[in-house]
C-alpha cells in the first residue's frame, strides 16, 4: 500500500508540473449523461480523444469526488489511479494520434452543479469558474486545455435544457425522459461548460451577422422579457462591429437561474445569470441587466475565444469585458454616462489604494475591483495614447493570432507595440505593474475629454455656500444635483421635486427629516416608477408623520418591489408597528415574514427577512430552523450570514 501511495504521489507531481498540454493534446470530448434530480445525481460516461505530442509516462484528467465505475483506453480496460481529485492512467505513451479514453462514472456534486427547486419545479444549473466543472464532469481544471465538446443529456420530460453549442434536432422522448443533444464546433476550456435545466420559454432573435440569439425566461415572466433583455440585440450587433472580429460561436443563449452565485457567468455561447435581473418596467429603472448582459457577452471574445494562461493575467478577461461593456453602454446612454462610470471607478480604485489594499494588476490575488475596473482603465488610457485606429487593429490582431488559444499580458502589449512602433514599458509600469493605480492621471484624462466631468468636479457642497442653492435651481447635470443633495439635503425645495427620476430617488434617500412644507411633494415620491424610491419614501414618511401612517400603508399595500420583495418586507414590518392600521392580522403578517426565511426563496429575500425579524425581535423556532438550514446553503454569502446571525442570537440570549 505504501508503494502505491508513493507511486501515485510521484505520478501526480510529474503530471502537474510537466504541464500535460505540452505532451498530450485532448481534442474532443463526447458525453452521454443522465440527470437524476431527486437524487441530485448525474451519471453516465465521457470519452476524450487525444493525441500524444511527445513521449510521456501518464495522462491525467481532473475528477473531483466522483464514483468511477470503469476506464477504457482505446476501447480496452486499463489500470488507473484515482484519489478523488485526479484520475491517472500510467503507460508508456508514444507520439500518436486518435487515442481515446472513456470514463464511466456517477456523481452527487457539492460544487459546480446545483440541484435547486423553484416554485416546486427543478432548476438545475452549473457554475464552473472558481468551482471547477470537474466536480461533475471528468475534465480539465487547466484553462489552457481546450476541447470541442458534445453532450447528450437525459432529463425528466417537461423541462427545457440549455447547454453549449447547437441543439442537434429536437429532443427525443422515452419512458418519461427526454434526450437533448448539443454539439460545439470549436474548442473551449472546461470551466466554460454550461448546463441549465428548468421550466423555460424562449424568445428568438437574429443578429445582423446571422447569429441566432435565444433569450430564455420563466413562463410567468413573459411580461418582463422586454425590460429584462432590453438592448440585447443592439449590444450584440455593436460589439461585433466595435471589436472587429466575428462572434466566434454557433449561437448565443442567455438563461436566468434561481439563486445564482454571482451576477452572471459567460459560459461559451450560453450565459447563465441571476434571475434577480429579471425585472419589470419599474424595476428596470433601478437595477437592470444591461451592464451584466454586455459584460458576459464581451467575454465570448475575451476569456472564451482567447483565455488568460493563469490568474496573473486575469485582467485580460475581466478588464476587457468591463471595458467593452462600458462601450456598449455608451452606445445606448451616451458619453456623459460613460465618463461618469469611469470617474466612479477611478475614485473607487483611489480609495482602495488609500486603504492599503491596492495591488499590481498582475497579482493573481488582486481584488475584483482591480481586475475589472483597473483592467478597463488600462484600455481607456492606452486607446487615448495610441489612437482609435491602432487600438482597434491591435485588438483584431490579438484575437486573430490567439483565437481558441491562451494568452499572457505581454502577448497583447506586443500586438500594440508592433503597430504603434514604440516601446510601451513606461505605460505598462504605470498602468499595469505598479501597485498603486494612477488615479490623478485617470481623472485628468476624463477632465480633458468631458465638460460633464469638469462640471461635476466643480460642484461641491461639503462646505456650504450660496452657489449650492443655485446648483439645484439651474441646469447642472442630474449627477451634480445628486451630489449636492447627498451633501446638503436641507437645500431641497419644492422645485427640486420637479427634477428627474434619479434626482427624486436621491431626495428619498438623503432627505430623511422631511420639512412639513415639503410633505405633499414628498408624498408624490410614492408614485414614482422606482422601487428604491418608494421603499425609502415609505419609511421616511411613516417615520416623520405618525398620524398619516395608515394612509401610506394603504397606498403601498400591493407593491412588492424586486424579487427580494424589498417593499413588501418593509411594509409588513411597518404594519406590525402601526397598531391602528389592520389591513391584515398581525399573526398573518408575522407568518408571511417568517415564511420568507425558508429555503424555497432566494438568498437575498431570505437574508432581508431574517434581518427584519431580528429588528423586531421575532425570530421564532421556525425562523431558527430555517436559519440552521441556511448554514448548508450553496451560496457562501448565505452561509456566512446565517452563522453570524445565529451567533448574535446566542449572544443576545446569554
Amino acid at each position: 500500500m505504501k508503494h502505491t501511495i508513493k507511486y501515485f504521489i510521484l505520478v501526480f507531481y510529474v503530471a502537474c508540473f510537466a504541464q500535460q498540454s505540452k505532451y498530450v493534446d485532448f481534442t474532443t470530448g463526447s458525453a452521454i449523461l443522465k440527470v437524476v434530480p431527486d437524487s441530485s445525481e448525474i451519471a453516465g460516461a465521457i470519452s476524450y480523444k487525444f493525441d500524444v505530442v511527445k513521449p510521456v509516462d501518464s495522462v491525467f484528467i481532473d475528477a473531483k469526488h466522483l464514483k468511477v465505475d470503469s476506464v477504457l483506453l482505446n476501447k480496452k480496460p486499463v489500470l488507473y489511479s484515482y484519489n478523488n481529485k485526479i484520475l491517472v492512467v500510467r503507460q508508456d505513451f508514444k507520439p500518436s494520434q486518435g487515442n481515446k479514453i472513456s470514463i464511466s462514472y456517477s456523481a452527487r456534486p457539492k460544487k459546480a452543479l446545483y440541484f435547486l427547486t423553484r416554485n416546486e419545479d427543478w432548476n438545475i444549473w452549473t457554475q464552473g469558474q472558481g468551482k471547477y466543472t470537474s466536480n461533475w464532469l471528468p475534465s480539465f481544471d487547466d484553462v489552457n486545455e481546450k476541447v470541442v465538446f458534445e453532450f447528450n443529456f437525459e432529463v425528466p420530460e417537461g423541462y427545457q435544457v440549455i447547454s453549449n453549442g447547437s441543439l442537434l434536432g429536437s429532443p427525443s422522448f422515452s419512458n418519461g425522459s427526454a434526450n437533448w443533444k448539443f454539439s460545439m464546433n470549436k474548442p473551449m476550456s472546461s470551466y466554460l461548460v454550461a448546463l441549465a435545466i428548468g421550466k423555460y420559454r424562449k424568445k428568438k432573435e437574429t443578429a445582423e451577422s446571422g447569429i441566432p440569439l435565444e433569450l430564455y425566461y420563466y413562463p410567468e415572466d413573459s411580461l418582463k422579457v422586454g425590460s429584462t433583455y432590453r438592448y440585447s440585440k443592439r449590444m450584440f450587433d455593436f460589439l461585433e462591429k466595435e471589436i472587429g472580429y466575428p462572434y466566434p460561436w454557433l449561437n448565443y443563449k442567455q438563461v436566468p437561474v434561481h439563486d445564482f452565485l454571482y451576477a452572471g457567468m459567460e459560459n461559451t455561447g450560453a450565459t447563465i445569470f441571476s434571475d434577480a435581473f429579471v425585472v419589470d418596467e419599474i424595476g428596470f429603472n433601478d437595477k437592470n441587466y444591461i451592464n451584466a448582459n454586455a459584460h458576459e457577452l464581451a467575454h465570448q471574445w475575451f476569456g472564451n475565444l482567447v483565455t488568460a494562461t493563469s490568474g496573473e493575467h486575469h485582467w485580460l478577461q475581466e478588464g476587457f469585458a468591463t471595458y467593452y461593456a462600458l462601450l456598449a453602454e455608451r452606445e445606448i446612454f451616451g458619453d456623459d454616462y460613460y465618463h461618469f462610470k469611469l470617474y466612479e471607478s477611478a475614485v473607487d480604485l483611489g480609495r482602495q489604494d488609500i486603504a492599503g489594499q491596492g495591488t499590481s494588476l498582475l497579482n493573481p490575488k488582486a481584488s475584483s475591483l482591480t481586475f475589472y475596473q483597473r483592467g478597463a482603465w488600462v484600455l481607456v488610457a492606452l486607446r487615448s495614447i495610441i489612437g482609435d485606429q491602432i487600438f482597434k487593429k491591435a485588438v483584431q490582431n490579438y484575437l486573430n493570432n490567439y483565437a481558441f488559444g491562451s494568452v499572457k499580458s505581454s502577448d497583447f502589449i506586443t500586438e500594440v507595440e508592433t503597430l504603434y512602433d514604440k516601446n510601451l514599458d513606461s505605460f505598462v509600469n504605470t498602468w499595469i505593474t505598479n501597485e498603486k493605480f494612477p488615479a490623478y492621471s485617470a481623472i485628468d484624462l476624463l477632465k480633458e475629454r468631458s465638460t460633464f466631468i469638469q462640471e461635476y468636479l466643480m460642484v461641491d457642497c461639503e462646505v456650504k455656500s450660496s452657489k449650492c442653492e443655485e446648483y439645484l435651481k439651474y441646469g447642472v447635470s442630474d449627477e451634480a444635483k445628486i451630489k449636492v443633495i447627498s451633501q446638503a439635503p436641507e437645500l431641497v425645495t419644492k422645485d427640486t421635486f420637479k427634477s428627474s427620476l434619479k434626482v427624486r430617488q436621491a431626495i428619498a434617500q438623503y432627505l430623511t427629516k422631511i420639512p412639513v412644507d415639503l410633505k405633499d411633494e414628498y408624498e408624490s415620491l410614492l408614485d414614482d416608477a422606482s422601487y428604491l424610491t418608494v421603499e425609502s419614501a415609505l419609511y421616511n414618511l411613516w417615520n416623520n408623520f405618525p398620524l398619516d401612517r395608515a394612509k401610506y400603508l394603504s397606498k403601498t399595500r400591493n407593491i412588492h418591489g424586486f424579487n427580494d420583495k424589498n417593499i413588501r418586507l418593509l411594509w409588513i414590518v411597518l404594519n406590525l408597528n402601526t397598531p391602528y392600521y389592520n389591513a391584515e392580522s398581525n399573526q398573518e403578517l408575522y407568518a408571511e415574514l417568517t415564511e420568507y426565511t425558508s429555503a424555497k426563496y432566494n438568498a437575498d429575500l431570505r437574508i432581508n427577512a431574517f434581518q427584519y425579524l431580528k429588528l423586531i425581535g421575532g425570530c421564532n423556532e421556525l425562523c431558527k430552523q430555517n436559519l440552521d438550514n441556511a448554514k448548508s446553503h450553496h451560496n457562501w454569502r448565505m452561509i456566512k450570514f446565517a452563522k453570524d446571525f445565529d451567533l448574535k442570537l446566542e449572544e443576545k440570549k446569554n
